[in-house]
């Protein structure tokens, strides 16, 4: 088992809680770090491990506030990996959003037309 990567939201970065023992799965709240590409490095090595010997069912809840664009291809990279674990066991995607905040929900049904996960959109 790998050991769970958690980390702390910042002001401009999110929380991100990976614990496969607890089977957590979780990014929240305000993603616009200086530095994309860096901040979401060790979540994409982390996931790429995991992908090696997913669980049987890996639900992934997205409930971000806000996120940049720079953020936004990180999240697909996020999501492609979790496409690839898709064709060996169950990968579900529940995509929070506030009622008022279209731009979040256009946001994850982009997402879920460009990439082949099953995405469910749950207002919060």
């Amino acid at each position: 088992m790998l050991d769970a990567l958690i980390i702390e939201s910042k002001e401009d970065t999110p929380k991100v809680v990976l614990d496969s023992v607890n089977k957590v799965f979780q990014i929240s709240e305000r993603s616009l770090p200086e530095n994309a590409i860096g901040f979401y490095e060790p979540v994409l090595i982390w996931l790429n491990q995991y992908a090696l010997d997913p669980l049987d069912i890996t639900v992934f809840n997205f409930s971000l506030e806000y996120f940049n664009t720079a953020s936004a291809k990180q999240i697909a990279k996020i999501l492609l990996i979790l496409e690839n674990i898709a064709k060996k066991q169950n990968v579900a995607i529940n995509w929070y959003y506030k009622k008022e905040d279209s731009d979040m929900l256009s946001s994850g049904t982009r997402f879920s037309k460009l990439i082949d996960l099953n995405f469910s959109f749950i207002e919060s």
